[in-house]
């Protein structure tokens, strides 16, 4: 006689590798309403990936190991501080690469969120539209219009002046570092517009969070700076640290770092918030001819599709031939929208 079937189903283990990927926390797991709801609904296929990533996660931390995250795309105007922030202050995030716009773009939330415009029809834009939004000053980012007066505007005026300041001392900063100094000054208290705990620049600053910004040339205030440099307001065009100096303390960070413990990747999106980061392992062991860990977890978070030659839409397991991941890392993708994924994600790492 047959064996009865289970009434609940059971995985096949093909190997033993995807249990220990799979592992839980060594401490019990006290999940809120949000974290209960993914943990009891998101059951297979690109959702169940969702828990997988968020319990190996967790588990990474719970052994030791050290969390980077990386922000592409818009993640700022899209509000993710309102628990990335939380994530920060709870230790669970320990080195932060971001682009440019994601920098800037928290503090233009912090400033001016009261003058933001949702634009929900935004798929219905005419041209002709899109110049009136223009003409008002509206910088448009998808179902979003950042007001440039009462946010680009607002950081250049304050900002400038820390640029200033160092250019005649001889001083040099990173982006990163010239905004943290703004904050830090008090400047622009005046203006918050949102609780400041929603801000993932203040807790960054709260805990001390190192950030690296690569390619912040391609940003707002990239532009605003390098217009300050070519009406002379700023002499040194140095003034402001480069992408390649990033690398060199990243390169510092990592060796220090992993000398006690793993440091992992949690990547939103692709491009060079992700790429260049994940680049400093092989940089270490191929360039420089020393031997570092290879990035002890890795997750990416994309809704690009896999294609030829394409970085944001490359698997895991192509990061093996370059030596960035190893056969045993856990590794996770899950092809969604980050706006949608990360909180689920960072609700269940938080207990909400």
């Amino acid at each position: 006689m047959a064996k009865k079937t289970p009434s609940t189903r059971q995985s096949i283990k093909v190997d033993e590798k995807p249990e220990k990927v799979r592992s839980t926390t060594a401490r019990p797991r006290q999940l809120g309403p949000v974290g209960s709801f993914i943990k009891h609904h998101y059951r297979h296929f690109n959702a169940a990936v969702v828990v997988d990533a968020a319990e190996a996660y967790q588990a990474f931390l719970d052994q030791g190991g050290k969390m980077m995250i990386t922000l592409a795309g818009a993640m700022s105007t899209a509000e993710l501080g309102l628990s990335l922030a939380e994530l920060i202050r709870r230790d669970k995030i320990h080195l932060i690469s971001c682009t440019g716009a994601n920098l800037e773009e928290d503090v233009f939330n912090l400033v001016a969120h009261d003058f933001y415009e949702r634009v929900p029809h935004y798929r219905e834009l005419t041209s002709q539209d899109e110049a009136v939004l223009l003409a008002r000053h509206m910088n448009r980012v998808t179902d979003t219009c950042i007001p440039e007066e009462e946010a680009m505007r607002r950081i250049e005026r304050v900002i400038l002046k820390f640029w200033m300041e160092a250019d005649q001392k001889g001083e040099r900063y990173f982006p990163h570092e010239f905004l943290r100094q703004a904050l830090a000054s008090g400047a622009l208290e005046k203006h918050y517009q949102i609780d400041p705990r929603n801000s993932w620049m203040l807790a960054a600053m709260e805990k001390n969070v190192p950030i690296i910004v690569p390619g912040w040339e391609d940003s707002t205030l990239g532009n605003i700076y390098a217009a300050a440099v070519l009406r002379g307001k700023v002499k040194n065009v140095h003034t402001v640290r480069t992408g390649i100096e990033y690398m060199i303390w990243l390169a510092d960070f990592y060796r220090k770092t992993t000398e006690t413990t793993p440091l992992g990747m949690f990547q939103i999106g692709g491009g060079i918030a992700g790429d260049f980061p994940i680049c400093v392992v092989p940089m270490i062991q191929q360039d420089m001819r020393m031997d570092v860990p290879l990035w002890g977890y890795f997750c990416q978070i994309s809704d690009s599709t896999t294609s030829y030659g394409s970085y944001s839409g490359a698997t895991p397991n192509e990061k093996i031939t370059w030596g960035k991941l190893g056969v045993d890392t856990p590794k996770f993708i899950i092809e969604s929208d980050a706006t949608i994924v990360a909180p689920l994600i960072f609700a269940h790492l938080l207990e909400w």
